[in-house]
């Protein structure tokens, strides 16, 4: 199968035949060997049964979200490509000869973009045209280089096998957005196809809640992207922080008529701390993320990693901690020099206030580097002490071994008996007349040839004696 288009549905009764029929209305007219799926996450309307009549499978799926739904649809498809979109009448999927001729073509992705296809009046609130979704649009263009200018269109096709890969996890309606910040981030081809927008059929409200998706959203795009959760704001505040801190720590700073004094200089130290933890703490995000797979490898991290070992962080942190103790030593002395009595805070917190820092930062880049190591202990399993392959094939030598001895075990008696059986041997009887006083009276010997030869020359034992005997 080529095609399967997948719908969510949660109560769309009055749309989801509708969508069901021009689906394969357009399989139809297209020759398309395709399918409809639609993914029911709890309908209680009846919605079931009408997708069925029209012709599309039903797929049930528990786990409540838009997410979820797709995610249950699109692994029970069957066609080697999938479209997917609203089953509320809001998308014409009988305009998906584009999406398919891309895919056709090589695309991994195809998205559609509503904002070149046209949107109709009352098919978007304001907020969301206006605000939202092109905010969110361009915050995805920015953390992760994508070229994608909708980054929400609810229409869109894709490889079947390379969407599986990326492991998808949200359940809700950023799902749409994880699609294409990990498809963008493993380099998978990605293609836009002008998509028109209409208002749906629905007479009920929509499933979207504006504030609470957009936060979901947002919240995504910023969890997957440490270089803007962490990184750049970290040195934005570092180097404000290093910057300010060297210029006050000699004295006060005049811009026109204000004036930077040590109170500015304890502000300097908390944004040179805050900004050097935030640091940390994208390198740290982004060893988890390689390691565990949410990101794709990075080689600069890498590097990174490689240069800053556990004993390079603990040498950085210990020269830190030294400058921060050489300072508050420092300070002693001054409050020494004063006899230990009361001291002007513009001269000593010029001290303090730096040796405190380095100190604090001496930790900061301690722990950091215990948990990185931590972070690269790998869960190893050690081979087992024997081949399986070698020892399997040992077990199946050392039975046919057996089988061979076996079989010549049970051959030896045979031959001995054919042997017997070929060999004529003279009987007791013709013996003892050939030579009367050779054996005058049978012994051990001769009652073992009797039976040997069946007794048919004298009958059992009893009878060849009492022969023997009247001979």
């Amino acid at each position: 199968m080529e095609l399967s288009v997948v719908m969510p549905c949660l109560n769309e009764a009055e749309t989801v035949e509708t969508c069901v029929r021009k689906t394969i209305g357009f399989f139809e007219d297209k020759g398309i060997d395709g399918e409809v799926v639609i993914a029911d996450n709890g309908s209680t309307d009846g919605s079931q049964q009408l997708a069925r009549d029209a012709g599309a499978r039903v797929v049930p799926v528990i786990d409540k979200g838009y997410g979820n739904a797709l995610m249950g649809g699109i692994r029970a498809a069957r066609g080697r490509y999938v479209a997917m979109g609203d089953a509320d009448d809001s998308y014409d999927f009988t305009t998906l000869g584009p999406f398919l001729d891309e895919l056709r073509d090589g695309a991994d992705l195809v998205m559609g973009n509503r904002f070149k296809g046209g949107i109709a009046d009352g098919a978007m609130p304001p907020l969301h045209r206006y605000l939202g979704n092109p905010v969110l649009s361009f915050v995805g263009r920015l953390f992760f280089r994508s070229k994608i200018g909708d980054f929400h269109c609810g229409l869109r096709a894709f490889d079947k096998d390379a969407i599986m890969r990326l492991g998808l996890q949200t359940g809700g309606m950023e799902f749409a957005s994880e699609m294409v910040v990990k498809a963008t981030l493993q380099g998978y081809d990605i293609r836009e196809v002008p998509t028109t927008l209409s208002p749906d059929g629905r007479t009920r409200a929509p499933h979207l809640n504006t504030w609470r998706d957009g936060w979901r959203h947002l919240r995504f795009l910023m969890l997957y992207s440490p270089r803007w959760l962490f990184l750049i704001p970290g040195l934005v505040f570092m180097t404000l922080g290093l910057l300010a801190g060297i210029a006050l720590s000699t004295g006060p700073v005049t811009v026109g008529e204000i004036a930077f004094d040590v109170d500015t200089l304890v502000g300097a130290s908390a944004a040179l701390v805050i900004g050097f933890q935030a640091v940390l703490f994208a390198l740290l995000t982004k060893v988890y993320a390689m390691q565990e797979g949410f990101l794709p490898h990075d080689r600069r991290v890498q590097k990174i990693i490689d240069w800053w070992s556990l004993e390079r962080g603990l040498l950085i942190g210990g020269l830190l901690a030294v400058a921060g103790l050489g300072g508050l030593i420092a300070s002693l002395l001054h409050w020494r020099v004063n006899s230990f009595g009361e001291l002007d805070p513009r001269h000593s917190l010029r001290i303090v206030v730096p040796a405190a820092t380095a100190l604090v930062m001496s930790f900061q880049a301690i722990f950091a580097s215990l948990f990185v190591s931590i972070l690269g202990i790998r869960r190893r399993q050690h081979p087992p002490l024997t081949d399986p392959a070698e020892e399997a094939a040992g077990v199946v030598d050392a039975a046919a071994h057996r089988a061979r001895r076996a079989a010549e075990q049970a051959e030896e008696p045979a031959q001995a008996e054919e042997t017997v059986a070929a060999k004529p041997r003279p009987s007791a009887k013709a013996k003892t007349k050939a030579n009367p006083k050779s054996n005058p009276k049978p012994g051990p010997e001769t009652k073992a040839e009797a039976r040997a030869e069946g007794g048919d020359e004298g009958g059992d034992e009893r009878g060849d004696e009492s022969g023997a005997s009247e001979r």
